[in-house]
């Protein structure tokens, strides 16, 4: 993903919380933009236990706004999550 889609969602104004979503399957929830850090080529993303999580952002798979319906693309059934800017 590109770290673009990243810098978006910290700065909407205002503020929602989303999550993102790893290609290993788990999910960060990022409840304020002062959680997360987004340098050039990585973001860093502060856990609820005070760790630093570092992204590279080929593992990110999504970035989702809970309680947003997904927006239905093609006719194959397929779906993906946008926040309500898209």
């Amino acid at each position: 993903m590109d770290l673009n889609n990243l810098r978006e969602a910290i700065r909407r104004e205002p503020f929602e919380p989303f999550v993102i979503r790893l290609a290993d399957g788990r999910s960060l929830q990022i409840n304020h933009p002062e959680f997360m850090a987004i340098g050039r080529r990585r973001a860093v993303v502060i856990d609820n236990d005070d760790s630093c999580i570092w992204l590279e952002p080929l593992l990110v798979v999504s970035v989702e706004w809970p309680g947003i319906a997904p927006k239905r693309r093609g006719g194959n059934g397929s779906s993906k999550k946008h926040g309500p800017n898209s």
